[in-house]
């Protein structure tokens, strides 16, 4: 697809993966989730993130998803994962295929709030998430480190 001079990076059926970012920002025992507002998992809960952009390293695309979905500056602590997210359509072909880094973050300053393609925006604490209708990116992160964010 392109607009002008710039092209834009095809996210629906990719002709390769897409590295995307995601933060898990954890204070006082809760997690910070948004709702998503588009696909992949329209309406479910996830941790805030995005892809990266050309030219962009990690951390800032990071740092600024983070801004975009939830109006936090944070502070980036360690990688802790790397997770892929394929998913296929009914006939078998890859709809979305995204290679994600997760890494741990901090909030520095700013109020949490709703905006670019976050529904809603909430602390959660981490023994509750799973009440929620949350990611299969979200539950497979929960499911390998939520020990380890408890202790956070």
């Amino acid at each position: 697809m392109v607009f002008g001079d710039a092209k834009i990076m095809q996210r629906e059926y990719p002709k390769q993966p897409i590295v995307g970012v995601a933060a898990i920002i954890v204070e006082n025992g809760k997690m910070l989730l948004i709702k998503r507002g588009s696909e992949p998992a329209a309406g479910k809960w996830s941790v805030p993130g995005g892809v990266v952009e050309l030219g962009e390293t990690i951390e800032e695309a990071l740092i600024r998803e983070v801004m975009e979905e939830c109006g936090l500056k944070i502070e980036i602590l360690k990688l802790i994962d790397v997770v892929d997210n394929i998913i296929k359509d009914a006939d078998g072909r890859i709809k979305f295929h995204y290679v994600i880094l997760e890494f741990l973050a901090r909030p520095l300053e700013g109020e949490i709030k709703a905006s670019s393609d976050a529904l809603e925006v909430k602390w959660v604490p981490i023994e509750k998430i799973g009440e929620y209708n949350i990611t299969n990116t979200l539950h497979k992160l929960l499911k390998k480190h939520k020990r380890r964010l408890q202790l956070l």
